[in-house]
């Protein structure tokens, strides 16, 4: 399991990413996050050419705030920019693959 990364992209680097990008938002100490591990990466499986981006959350954290992120782990999938899906603690990898196959067609 990779770890989130404190270092976030801003706002407007996240508008201006072309193609398909999923935005993991959550913690390493995150018990919700560190359960769902096998959900995402086994609905992800399908899609390694998926840019995904594990990023730290948490108050003063505006990346997370602009996405109006709640609950941990929430995945934004975005597509040229625009939020096309997105998954708050995936209870099933089927559910990851759907909103995955949304912005990157299988």
């Amino acid at each position: 399991m990779s770890a989130y990364t404190e270092s976030a992209p801003t706002r407007a680097e996240v508008d201006a990413l072309p193609g398909a990008t999923v935005i993991e938002f959550g913690t390493n100490w995150c018990g919700f996050c560190a359960a769902a591990q096998p959900q995402i990466e086994q609905g992800l499986a399908a899609h390694p050419e998926l840019r995904h981006l594990k990023i730290e959350d948490g108050p003063g954290r505006p990346l997370g705030r602009s996405f109006r992120v709640k609950l941990w782990p929430t995945l934004v999938f975005i597509k040229d920019g625009t939020e096309v899906a997105r998954v708050v603690r995936p209870s099933s990898a089927q559910a990851v693959r759907d909103a995955a196959n949304q912005i990157d067609p299988p």
